[in-house]
């Protein structure tokens, strides 16, 4: 694993665009893993700067995203496909067809989870994924369990996880309960994986996501694993790492 230290959440976000606009440069048919939320937001924006500025093409791109709410709509402005479309695809030359989300309203969500797969696996799989990590330590929605779930599936979200996320819907009421995921196995056969993260919050977390036990009870640890993966963090994420000497 490499860790690359940065000052702040914004420089964290620069520093993670330059990794997925290199990927873009050198592969301009890349396959990327997206994800959703507030901390890939300035990472979104700064491709978008680049894109503006004729440094990249997506034409040729194509993506999966991680996850989807089970039971909002795609135009429901908290959907990660409302989310995708605002954030970063209605502001690039990606190709309509080429962006992917699953599909939280589908009638047999464990069907298309695995149609979802099956589609990643028709495009080659995913080169450059990016990841965020939760307090909890889950990746994607995988919430602690007690073993690693495989391929794309339905969970139920647990008691932190809605917390944290209904301060984006109208009322606590309103946040769902259910998501559609990308399973450890499917996020795992990414040929390279980014994990972004910033502020206090996840300061324990990532600790024991990188330096402890591997173990379902903390999906994260998993990426211990992996041939390939970068954290990007900012201080204030960092500061248990540090203090405890595995920086």
């Amino acid at each position: 694993m490499k860790i690359i230290p940065t000052q702040t959440k914004d420089d964290m976000a620069s520093a993670a665009a330059e990794i997925f606009a290199e990927q873009i440069s050198t592969k301009p048919d890349s396959v990327l893993g997206l994800a959703t939320g507030e901390t890939p937001r300035e990472l979104y924006k700064s491709l978008i700067e680049k894109h503006d500025a004729g440094d990249l093409d997506f034409s040729k791109i194509s993506s999966f995203n991680l996850d989807e709410y089970v039971g909002l709509p795609k135009d429901h402005d908290q959907s990660y496909n409302w989310y995708m479309r605002d954030a970063l695809f209605n502001h690039v030359n990606i190709a309509d067809d080429n962006w992917h989300v699953p599909d939280g309203t589908a009638t047999d969500l464990e069907a298309e989870g695995r149609a979802y797969d099956e589609r990643i696996k028709e495009y080659g799989g995913v080169d450059l994924q990016l990841l965020g990590i939760g307090v909890n330590g889950h990746i994607a929605f995988n919430e602690p369990d007690s073993s690693f779930p495989l391929g794309t599936h339905p969970v139920d979200l647990t008691p932190s996880t809605i917390e944290v996320n209904s301060q984006y819907f109208a009322t606590p009421e309103e946040m769902p309960t259910k998501a559609l995921t990308m399973g450890i196995g499917s996020i795992f056969n990414a040929d390279r994986i980014v994990l972004i993260a910033s502020g206090p919050s996840k300061a324990d977390i990532l600790y024991d996501a990188f330096f402890g036990p591997v173990t379902p009870k903390i999906p994260a640890s998993i990426l211990q694993m992996h041939k390939d993966v970068t954290l990007i963090a900012d201080e204030e994420a960092l500061r248990v790492i540090r203090e405890k000497g595995a920086l």
